[in-house]
């Protein structure tokens, strides 16, 4: 790969751009001086940017003695394709039709068709570090994503930072020429900055996109999401019935396609197309729900089974695969009761809908590409899900994801089936059970967070190019990962890997490019990665020339961290065997029978663990998410606000699980309801929210409804704890206290909340039970009016605004209450964040 890129001279930009196409990627200074049409320059690509020039014209008492000059501009090689990079969520190998799954995928199926299927393309087991990787082309711990955000540590392969070392993608290509853009889901920034006060290095503007528009964690609502236009939340549902952010997603990114194409239509594009789908919520249009109802009702057996058949007949498995046996804690469908086949099925249908709504959108999208006469010069790459299908259902199922995140694992059947004909939409947060993830990753074993089994890691990739790639429809075999996209996209650009961007020295890029397999004749040609690590919960596995070890998970993802995992991580994990150049799915253990063989895999993996960050390594799961962090409300036990405030994340804002606090609000009453409206008017009351976490889905609320205090406690949905005064607030000021005391130590334990007026006690109860871990990981902390859910939809609906004057909210905060066990458990986890 040539070193050397060009820039132009003595042209506006729009100029340089409408021109580019007419000289060599590798020219010198050809065609007059710099500083004129047509002059060209040549710069070392590898340093990023490129030095000032100096000023090359000449500069007289008067300008009609004078030569005037324009900068140099950097402009990617002639010819070079634009790219568009999309991946899908939680979505294991047979999840898509394109790779023998029952789901209709007819965006993913077309660029197979004009382009290449790989069949052994591989993630990290989980979403923020297969992002990080697919970015940055490095490996996860490499780049600080050992783990997703929300629970990184200290470590530097787990403290959740892409280092200026690491320059995304978006960074090179920018600095290139490239106009570069990324809609969806984002989760790579440290849950701890996404406050509007920044820094804003690790937002997606900050690591080399010109543009944003998505969501800045893991997942949110599809109907009330929690939403970025670069750095600013938007609200794009208000006033929009049956908006949903999917097809929202699409609008945005072929509106900023058509202005592109307009301001600059010859200037190469990066587009990064990331959408929710399909991590739960599962939440989909009613539309597409209807067109699977009854397609799941042969169940998860019978599924897997005609999986396993279309991926034969596909040829995306090798004819002697055999399908891993179905695990014994999973049950066979035919041991269901009717109840339970009901609503199993309602799940996967709304699931299926979901992922073939987020293939149709990604379709408009590629469309547009081809509209505007640009599709055979772009390189398309279509991965299907950034890990395995997702076991956080629990085997179960759930309406609200949040029971589960806070470790709820068993929700009754007859209490789910309440939310049957609602699944799906604005009044469920779903996932499913886990016996469907288990089936959509057929032919392998395990789900995502499993990096041991290909289950967890194996995904379904389309690439096409129709300008190179000519074997359209060609199945490729090679071993690839996803830090192997990067060097690709380079080297199909004729963009040299950086050693220097902004005066930091960068780390290698660790992948490989996969380019050698567009070619018909490298068809079968032996894979340029021949090792490959993977590593996430201290599940583990190690790739070597046809070989793979990995340990036996000691413990199911869907038990969410709940069940004890053994103390000794590195020695006490079981280890398997197999040859997958012989054995495509796993199915096969060699182990007992080839200890060397085992042992010289096991070595390798901990060299490899040791060049990558991988150490040490930490099989824990629940106490990493209350790991303590950097943040605004560190060392913090009083939090006080004024006026109205919307939007403040979690991490930025004052935390009430596992202790004592106490909420103020001193408020004052105007002596009318002139400027209300609605049923404050009819009142002649003030009423609104006067501070808020999370919403329909778990959290509180403080608030006046007709005048009458109203603290609300919505535990993930299951119940509604509440405290009212009998009598609405005359005018003038007031001081309203909720005031908790906690009955810890421990974590989710109940307490007793008083409600106060004025010093005077309006209401006491006990309740049993809090939300240990997580209120809400997309629903903000608002002072003087909810803005996206309500805590109960029976009281009010957004956004609710307090309509009297709001002088000051404040909330204190006591030490959290944990047992010994809980404690140790936080001292390990503190112990990485203080390192």
């Amino acid at each position: 790969m040539s070193t050397t890129r060009n820039v132009w001279l003595g042209l506006p930009a729009s100029a340089a751009i409408a021109t580019m196409s007419v000289l060599p990627a590798s020219a010198q200074q050809i065609n007059g001086t710099p500083g004129s049409p047509g002059a060209t320059t040549t710069i070392d690509g590898r340093y990023l940017p490129p030095p000032p020039p100096k000023f090359g014209g000449e500069i007289g008492l008067q300008a009609s003695q004078s030569k005037p000059y324009w900068p140099a501009r950097v402009v990617p090689p002639q010819g070079a394709p634009n790219v568009l990079l999309i991946m899908t969520d939680d979505q294991g190998y047979g999840v898509s039709g394109t790779f023998g799954g029952v789901i209709p995928t007819p965006a993913m199926d077309r660029i197979a068709q004009m382009g290449l299927r790989y069949t052994q393309f591989h993630s990290t087991a989980l979403c923020s570090p297969t992002r990080a990787a697919l970015i940055t082309g490095r490996n996860h711990h490499s780049v600080g994503f050992g783990i997703i955000s929300e629970q990184s540590t200290g470590y530097p392969g787990y403290d959740s930072v892409i280092g200026p070392e690491s320059a995304t993608i978006g960074t090179i290509l920018k600095q290139n020429g490239y106009a570069t853009s990324w809609f969806g889901k984002n989760h790579n920034t440290p849950s701890y900055q996404y406050g509007v006060a920044g820094p804003f290095d690790q937002w997606p503007i900050g690591m080399g996109f010109d543009y944003f528009y998505g969501f800045m964690g893991g997942e949110t609502d599809q109907w009330t999401p929690y939403l970025f236009r670069n750095t600013t939340q938007v609200f794009p549902w208000i006033g929009k019935p049956g908006y949903n952010l999917t097809t929202d997603l699409a609008d945005d990114a072929i509106a900023h396609l058509r202005q592109l194409n307009a301001a600059a239509p010859d200037q190469p594009f990066f587009l990064y197309y990331v959408p929710g789908g399909t991590h739960s919520p599962h939440q989909p249009t009613q539309e597409w729900i209807d067109k699977f109802k009854g397609k799941f009702d042969m169940g998860w057996n019978a599924l897997r089974e005609q999986i396993f058949a279309n991926q034969k007949r596909l040829g995306v498995i090798p004819p002697g695969t055999q399908l891993t046996p179905w695990p014994d804690d999973l049950q066979k469908w035919d041991s269901l009761t009717a109840d339970e086949k009901k609503l199993f099925a309602r799940q996967a249908e709304v699931f299926a809908a979901y992922a073939a709504y987020t293939d149709h959108e990604i379709g408009r999208v590629i469309q547009e590409v081809e509209d505007e006469g640009k599709l055979d010069n772009t390189l398309i790459i279509y991965i299907s899900g950034d890990n395995g299908t997702s076991a956080e259902g629990t085997t179960v199922g759930t309406p609200n994801q949040y029971t589960a995140y806070n470790g709820i694992l068993d929700l009754p059947i007859a209490e789910q089936l309440k939310a049957y004909d609602a699944w799906g939409s604005a009044a469920t947060y779903p996932h499913m059970a886990v016996a469907w993830s288990w089936a959509f990753d057929t032919p392998f074993k395990w789900t995502k967070q499993v990096a041991s089994h290909f289950g967890g890691t194996r995904q379904g990739m389309a690439i096409a190019w129709p300008n190179r790639i000519k074997d359209a429809g060609g199945i490729r075999t090679q071993f690839h990962h996803m830090i192997d996209i990067v060097p690709t996209i380079l080297e199909v650009t004729g963009i040299p890997a950086p050693v220097m961007v902004n005066g930091i020295g960068q780390k290698p890029i660790e992948g490989v490019s996969m380019a050698y397999t567009f070619d018909k004749a490298n068809a079968n040609a032996p894979s340029t990665r021949t090792t490959q690590y993977f590593e996430m919960f201290a599940n583990r596995a190690i790739y070597h020339d046809g070989w793979i070890a990995a340990t036996t998970p000691p413990a199911p993802p869907w038990l969410l961290g709940t069940a004890k995992l053994p103390e000794d991580v590195i020695n006490g994990y079981k280890w398997e065997l197999y040859n997958i150049a012989e054995d495509y799915s796993e199915n096969n253990d060699l182990a007992a029978t080839m200890p060397d063989k085992l042992r010289e895999l096991q070595e390798l993996f901990m060299v490899e663990a040791a060049k990558y960050n991988v150490f040490p390594l930490d099989n824990s799961v629940l106490s990493r998410v209350i790991t303590p962090r950097p943040s605004a409300t560190a060392g913090r036990n009083t939090f006080t606000y004024s006026g109205e405030l919307s939007g403040l994340p979690e991490s930025d804002a004052p935390s009430i699980l596992n202790r004592s606090y106490t909420i103020t609000a001193e408020i004052d009453i105007p002596a009318s309801a002139n400027g209300t409206t609605g049923r404050a008017a009819s009142q002649g009351s003030s009423e609104g929210m006067l501070v808020t976490q999370g919403g329909r889905f778990g959290g509180y609320g403080l608030y006046l409804l007709k005048g009458k205090p109203v603290f609300l406690y919505n535990f993930v949905g299951l119940d509604r704890y509440r405290w009212e005064g009998p009598d609405a607030l005359t005018p003038g000021k007031h001081t309203i206290v909720f005031d908790f005391k906690y009955d810890g130590p421990g974590f989710g334990k109940g307490g007793t909340g008083v409600l106060k007026v004025d010093d005077k006690e309006v209401a006491r109860r006990d309740i049993p039970h809090t939300i240990p871990f997580i209120i809400a990981l997309e629903e903000t902390f608002d002072v003087g009016v909810d803005t996206r859910t309500p805590v109960d939809d029976n009281d009010y609906q957004v956004p609710f605004r307090f309509t009297g004057k709001l002088d000051k909210l404040t909330v204190q905060v006591w030490p959290v209450q944990l047992t010994g066990e809980d404690h140790q458990a936080m001292q390990r986890a503190r112990a990485g964040a203080d390192n």
